[in-house]
């Protein structure tokens, strides 16, 4: 992949890796020069550090695709960063946004996949109806847009049609808007900084009468608390935090634990960890192994 990402003719690199298969690619076609059309958000979480490094140093470009941090970028396109108070992810809330306790205890692996709204495939579908998807977010973004925690919001917007907005310091919010497709974020990130025609639905506006938003419930879906955390620790808790969930949601999907105990996988898994500095991609991925190896332990004390 990296013979291939970095070839003279290449000029827009589009990575979609899930897991730790990204990182190398990525940072070699920074270095090539080349321009990154980011949906990979292993990239950013687990390294955002090194990559930033890179994109300091002059080397290549990144334009995000996931839905909500295109919209920031639109949003925050030409605009002076001094300017903006605040970034704000929206959040469908997922398969379990109106459940009760009781029904997130017994909740399986078939559960978790019935999004209301979008169709992604089963690890984003979990994590997403752990809110982990919105909590691996908040950590792109802060690395994207070089932003520290306490700038960073989340709100539940049922609809999906707000992908993002961007507070600025006069009180104003600017939004990016449009039918819950990624096909549009896709679409700009291949043709950044122009727009092009691609036949894409439109949104009715005879048939939209209600846009909902609610704050998401912080004490019944924990991610976000995490996230907050790890990016407040900065260095390796951020590829702490992603391991431990992604071994928890392959244990949830065998049926060996329960939704749960993904939580508390991740943050003890977290509580046992000392956060060191990002000097290298051997220094991610060294903390990567231990914190698979570490909740893998922990786990298997909570399986069924």
């Amino acid at each position: 992949i990296v013979e291939l990402v970095t070839r003279g003719e290449v000029d827009t690199v589009l990575c979609a890796i899930v897991g730790t298969g990204g990182l190398l690619p990525v940072l070699a076609a920074l270095r090539a020069g080349k321009r990154i059309a980011l949906a990979s958000k292993e990239v950013m979480v687990m390294a955002g550090e090194l990559v930033n490094r890179e994109l300091d140093a002059g080397h290549g470009r990144i334009v995000p695709v996931d839905s909500e941090h295109s919209a920031i970028f639109q949003c925050l396109d030409g605009r002076n960063p001094a300017e903006v108070r605040r970034v704000i992810l929206t959040a469908s809330g997922g398969a379990f946004r109106d459940c009760d306790d009781a029904t997130l205890n017994r909740a399986t692996y078939r559960d978790a996949l019935a999004h209301p709204v979008w169709s992604m495939g089963p690890k984003v579908t979990v994590d997403s109806a752990t809110l982990m998807n919105k909590a691996l977010e908040i950590l792109e973004a802060g690395a994207l847009f070089r932003l520290p925690a306490e700038r960073i919001g989340v709100v539940i917007h049922p609809q999906s049609v707000v992908h993002s907005m961007v507070e600025m310091i006069d009180g104003s919010l600017l939004a990016q808007l449009s039918v819950p497709d990624m096909r549009f974020a896709i679409q700009y990130a291949l043709t950044y900084p122009a727009r092009a025609d691609g036949k894409l639905p439109e949104l009715d506006w005879e048939t939209l009468r209600t846009l909902e938003f609610r704050p998401p419930d912080r004490k019944r879906f924990p991610s976000l608390d995490f996230a907050y955390a790890a990016l407040g620790a900065g260095g390796t808790m951020p590829a702490v935090l992603n391991a431990a969930n992604e071994i928890g949601v392959e244990r949830f999907s065998r049926g060996l634990i329960g939704l749960p105990d993904i939580w508390r996988g991740i943050e003890r898994t977290m509580s046992c960890h000392q956060a060191a500095a990002q000097e290298n991609l051997e220094t991610v991925l060294a903390a990567d192994e231990w914190a698979r190896r570490k909740t893998g332990e922990i786990l298997d004390g909570l399986s069924r």
